[in-house]
């Protein structure tokens, strides 16, 4: 009797969870490495994740802490894997023109570039976007910090539902947004957009405020030429 590869996959995840999760934290950790640098678990990180909060509520932070830690330990295999071959692989399916307009612009914004999808969960294609990092060569000290936020963030709002809400809420909030990823296309699409918002209005106040404080010390210094220009004692 042949194996599907689907049910080989279980199989395997089924054998991980035994191995690694009476582990403890350390197994938590194991199995995010895996899942992130490896294969994608069935089970996903998430969910696993919301077994160990569901069991010690106390320790919620510290899950979150190994499961995005090891998540970006794990995610430097395939930056590391598209920063040694991977413009060879992109440049066979698009032309040279187009691999550099999506280069320029994954350098303008490329920690949001690995953030905002490393918060997301499955489906979004995770792996894709650590791949082009590599491809791109972003820095791998700021693509592990962008991992890390992203996964953290992740991580940490399936934590607090789990404590407030319980396992069971958590895990429906998980399937929806699996079996439905037009809803998470959309969270993603608004996450980008209130970033992008922010951040013009950020700019926006610097230079106004740096505006605000070139003129009025111009007017000074208008002001005090006057005034020695004025002042019958300079006068000889």
């Amino acid at each position: 009797m042949k194996l599907r590869p689907i049910a080989v996959v279980h199989k395997i995840n089924a054998a991980l969870m035994a191995t690694l999760k009476p582990l403890g934290i350390w197994g938590l950790g194991g199995l995010a490495f895996i899942d992130s640098g490896l294969f994608p678990l069935p089970t996903t990180m998430d969910g696993v994740l919301i077994g160990y909060v569901a069991v010690d509520h106390r320790k919620f932070l510290l899950y979150c802490l190994m499961a995005a830690g090891m998540s970006a330990v794990g995610s430097m295999i395939p930056y590391y894997v598209g920063r040694a071959g991977g413009e060879l692989f992109l440049l066979k399916r698009i032309n040279r023109k187009r691999y550099e307009e999506l280069r320029d612009k994954f350098e303008n914004q490329e920690f949001m570039a690995i953030m905002i999808p490393a918060m997301m969960p499955p489906p979004m294609p995770i792996k894709l976007f650590e791949f082009a990092a590599g491809v791109f060569e972003m820095k791998p000290a700021l693509f592990a910090a962008a991992i890390f936020s992203g996964k953290f963030i992740q991580f940490l709002a399936c934590a607090v539902i789990t404590i407030f809400y319980g396992p069971a809420i958590a895990h429906a909030g998980h399937d929806l947004l699996h079996r439905h990823p037009a809803v998470l296309l959309g969270i993603a699409g608004a996450a980008v957009g209130w970033l992008a918002f922010y951040v013009v209005r950020k700019l926006m106040a610097a230079r106004q405020t740096a505006g605000g404080a070139s003129g009025h010390g111009t007017g000074t210094t208008e002001e005090t030429d006057d005034a020695e220009t004025n002042d019958p004692t300079l006068i000889t």
